[in-house]
């Protein structure tokens, strides 16, 4: 596989003293010749010395020389002491050297980028680690380099700041000051002695592939540059260059789609007749399809292993990022046609300068930010509304800004009208402004999309009354569950991670990171040793599952300690196998100590799906199902345990097995006595983890279950119909004679005049006592006056 990455041309094939263009005739313009970017860049080439090229302001090598092999060589030294490429390099956006060509305009994003969690990788590993017995609890120590925070402040405004600050001393944990690079792998020989080590063989070969300092793997779906070029150079599924540069193959994949940038609204790529602007998610879940898939969920892909419907030829499905999927419902605000860049803020994805431990801590935003409540505007809302870590907030709205940040103007920008609006952490959306009492989303995309906010809804009539009941006269919704608890109406749910760490027979894997600190000036992992096959280590990892599902997410509390979606997150059962082929592991759950509770290493993960629809779950489906509770798929019955070793074959009548010469079907899981699915038992007593990185995360106790739990209700009517009692007897018999039909509209309104008839028959009751029993104490005291 050969690996030819973006060659960055600013000014147009036509421009004269660019001796580039004698080999790379017709690439594309990475930018429009007369946009802002293309204008300051060829600023730098002129005071470097060289005003008809500017390619070299970003990939250096020889602009004066006519062979390729001298051309691809060396930098001006001009331009190396402006700051710019010290050599040639194919990627300037590779993260390893990217201070030196994207870091001439773009300081502050390319200074967060080491510490930004889609580098560090931190969630993952902890995780795992996690999973292997707590072997770091619940800190955060390790990621893919050792870093530390790398400025004296956040980049942000000062709420910001002031906001993160607290949060972070609260959350020491997940927002460690430093980090240690990931131990390096273990030999066979460690393993054996310390199974838990494998750990590190697991990380290695399959979890830090997709870090922006890594180029990762070359597969349909996952093909991608890195650091800044990860997300803004086009990368199509399949790989494959369709640009007009002759140098580079168009029939061999793993190339850049175009030798654009594209990026922002004002940032056009141009390609086959048409252009788009902004990144799209595809790129985005070139990584974002494993864990929490949220990237392939928001596009309303579940994954299946199942491979229909055929082609014309008769193939099967093709695999995408190695799977294959099921279309499910889209998120509404893709069908909207907005991309992840619409909602995830410029510090969510560069990083703002300090490390985090997992995606909670990075994210700014909640659902609130801009459709507010029944009760209140986005810009009444206080800060912190919607991840309020267990702590009272401010009474005191947020407002809106009228300013952004320097480093957030040199893409587009857009006038605030009544105010840009803030995050629940304090600084400006850039995109998206107050008018009135309606809020307008500028998309990357070049819509605009205009929403009434809930309160706006209410006051004009437009709320539903199954919304009007949900999320304003049930205050407890809005108040204690996010948004997404409803509206993520389906999620990936894969029971059961089986993992086999083998390092029988010599087996061996690619480690990924040790790869990514390996790299060339080509963007290769790998690269200065030539082969990734020089990165084998001992151990080969295989990953199975026990089963797939998407309906009813179950439902625990999140770490900003309020009510959400839980999919299974690391419910790893590890096999480690020793150089004798014998099990050191078998099919192995740790126990852990979780909040001062022993339960299983299998963890359930809070999470926010991706999948919103308008219309929301089910009332029932939360208060009438066992599963989102967290009782388990029909209750936790229907799968049998598996600490029971499975045989299938001839059997007597008492279940005994007759032949001698037999293969168990299902080996033991010791440690699993209950589904996958269970997360609490009958006495509500949680048994796994639910969320292993913030202290607030839990399944739901007592408190909220006994809310909840509305199972059986119908009993409170049916036992007594039709003929249990003498009233009830009559009125059937009269529904009878009447041939009324009970419909399910007509037994909702019978429940609600019950419902009303006897409340006023009870406040009437009341009142008769009160003031019968006021009327008998004042006579009691007239005659005693008397």
């Amino acid at each position: 596989m050969h690996y030819l990455l973006p060659l960055i041309l600013i000014v147009s094939s036509l421009s004269a003293g660019n001796s580039c263009l004698t080999c790379h005739r017709g690439i594309e313009d990475i930018r429009d010749p007369q946009s802002q970017m293309a204008r300051e860049i060829a600023q730098v080439a002129r005071r470097a010395g060289y005003p008809g090229n500017s390619c070299i302001v970003c990939h250096g090598g020889d602009p004066e020389a006519t062979e390729k092999g001298e051309a691809h060589r060396g930098s001006p030294e001009t331009l190396k002491e402006m700051g710019g490429p010290a050599e040639f390099y194919p990627d300037p956006g590779s993260q390893w050297i990217n201070d030196r060509t994207c870091g001439q305009c773009h300081k502050e994003q390319v200074a967060a980028q080491w510490t930004s969690l889609m580098n560090t990788e931190a969630g993952k590993i902890q995780g795992i680690l996690w999973s292997f017995g707590a072997m770091e609890g619940k800190e955060h120590r390790f990621g893919n380099y050792t870093l530390t925070n790398l400025l004296h402040r956040r980049f942000g405004t000062e709420s910001y700041n002031r906001y993160m600050e607290k949060v972070a001393e609260e959350n020491g944990g997940v927002f460690p000051k430093k980090m240690e690079e990931l131990p390096p792998a273990p030999t066979a020989a460690e393993v054996e002695k310390e199974p838990k080590l494998a750990a590190y063989t697991y990380l290695r070969q399959e979890c830090l592939r997709c870090h922006t300092a890594s180029k990762g793997r070359s597969r349909r779906g996952d093909y991608r540059g890195m650091g800044c070029s990860s997300c803004h150079i086009p990368y199509s599924n399949n790989g494959f260059y369709e640009g007009r540069d002759p140098t580079i193959p168009k029939g061999e994949p793993g190339h850049l789609l175009t030798h654009q940038i594209q990026g922002g609204r004002d940032a056009r790529v141009h390609i086959h007749g048409r252009s788009y602007s902004g990144i799209p998610v595809e790129t985005c879940t070139t990584c974002h399809n494993r864990g929490k898939r949220i990237g392939v969920s928001y596009q309303g892909l579940m994954e299946t292993p199942y491979n229909p419907p055929f082609d014309s030829h008769g193939n099967p499905q093709p695999k995408l990022h190695t799977k294959h999927y099921l279309h499910m419902a889209e998120d509404v605000h893709y069908r909207k046609g907005m991309i992840c860049q619409d909602c995830h803020t410029s510090l969510e994805a560069h990083g703002d300068g300090f490390l985090a431990g997992t995606t909670l801590a990075s994210v700014e935003i909640e659902c609130e930010d801009c459709h507010g409540t029944t009760k209140k505007y986005p810009w009444e809302l206080p800060l912190g509304y919607g991840e309020e870590f267990g702590k009272e907030l401010p009474k005191e709205g947020r407002g809106v800004a009228w300013t952004l940040a320097d480093y957030l103007k040199k893409g587009e920008s857009y006038e605030p009208r009544d105010g840009y609006l803030l995050t629940a952490r304090g600084n400006p959306f850039g995109n998206v402004v107050r008018e009135g009492k309606r809020v307008i989303v500028h998309l990357a995309s070049g819509k605009d999309l205009t929403l009434t906010p809930l309160k706006g809804l209410v006051e004009e009539g437009k709320m539903s009354p199954v919304g009007m009941v949900a999320m304003d006269q049930i205050g407890s919704h809005t108040e204690k569950m996010e948004c997404y608890a409803c509206h993520d109406t389906w999620a990936p749910q894969c029971y059961g991670c089986h993992v086999k760490i083998d390092y029988s027979q010599g087996r061996r894997g690619v480690d990924w990171l040790a790869a990514a600190h390996d790299h060339d000036i080509h963007g290769r992992d790998g690269g200065k040793r030539g082969n990734l096959r020089d990165y084998l280590i001992d151990g080969e990892v295989v990953e199975t599952r026990s089963y797939l599902r998407w309906e009813d997410p179950i439902l625990g509390i999140n770490g900003e300690g309020r009510i959400a979606p839980l999919i299974p997150g690391c419910q790893v059962t590890i096999t480690v196998i020793g150089r004798d082929g014998k099990a050191l592991l078998q099919n192995h759950i740790f126990t852990v100590t979780d909040n001062n509770r022993s339960v299983l290493a299998i963890d359930m993960a809070p999470v926010h799906s991706h999948t919103v629809q308008k219309e929301a779950r089910s009332c029932e489906s939360c208060h009438n199902n066992p599963k989102t509770m967290g009782f388990g798929i029909g209750g936790g019955n229907l799968l049998a345990p598996p600490n029971r070793e499975l045989i299938v074959d001839l059997m007597d009548g008492e279940g005994r097995v007759i032949p001698k010469k037999i293969t168990p079907q299902n080996p033991p899981i010791p440690a699993l006595s209950f589904d996958w699915s269970t997360v609490i038992d009958r006495n509500m007593t949680q048994l796994v983890t639910v969320g292993h990185h913030w202290e607030l995360s839990r399944a739901l106790g007592r408190e909220e279950l006994l809310k909840l739990d509305r199972r059986g209700v119908c009993l409170g009517c049916h036992k007594t119909i039709p003929d249990r009692d003498l009233a009830v007897s009559l009125l059937s018999h009269i529904a009878q004679w009447s041939s009324v039909t009970i419909d399910r509209e007509t037994h909702s309104s019978l429940l609600q005049k019950n419902l009303l008839m006897g409340a006023w028959l009870q406040v009437g009751l009341l009142a008769v006592l009160i003031g019968g029993g006021g009327y008998l104490l004042f006579r009691v005291r007239r005659r005693q006056e008397n």
